[in-house]
């Protein structure tokens, strides 16, 4: 048995103005708990439905670290296993709550030099919860170097 690898997309294959394909993400308790814990981040918000109402909030919401890794998947979902995040840049907005869902939207607003630029968007029914810019770079191989 021969197992293949693809290799998504290339440098060359991307163009300015080209749109990612939305990504939509149901934000359940259940991942607004466990990825705040993965990421080590205790703070009674992202886990304590009733501590969180006390401090002034509806309910738990999202950390950042979560949100920044949510935004790095959207954008190497489209790009395949040979791009590399070479930095996120975001902006948070309206928490992210249980029970709603994050609508992430992408275009490509640069590229040069092997790099390319994905201005992001990632919105709920509040509002943007996220938005700025990931800058991705490609190699010839997946996880390898150029």
């Amino acid at each position: 048995m021969t197992a293949t690898v693809s290799t998504g997309r290339s440098y060359d294959d991307i163009e300015i103005g080209e749109v990612l394909p939305e990504l939509a993400i149901p934000l359940t308790h259940t991942l607004i708990v466990a990825t705040a814990l993965a990421t080590r981040d205790f703070q009674d918000v992202h886990h304590d439905p009733e501590l969180a109402r006390e401090r002034g909030s509806k309910d738990v919401f999202m950390n950042i670290l979560t949100s920044n890794g949510l935004v790095g998947r959207f954008v190497t979902d489209w790009s395949g296993p040979c791009a590399v995040v070479r930095r996120v840049k975001i902006r948070l907005g309206a928490p992210n709550y249980p029970g709603d869902t994050m609508t992430m939207t992408g275009e490509v607003v640069g590229k040069s030099d092997g790099l390319v630029e994905v201005r992001v968007r990632g919105a709920n029914s509040l509002g943007d919860h996220a938005t700025g810019t990931v800058t991705i770079a490609f190699t010839d191989r997946p996880g390898g170097t150029r």
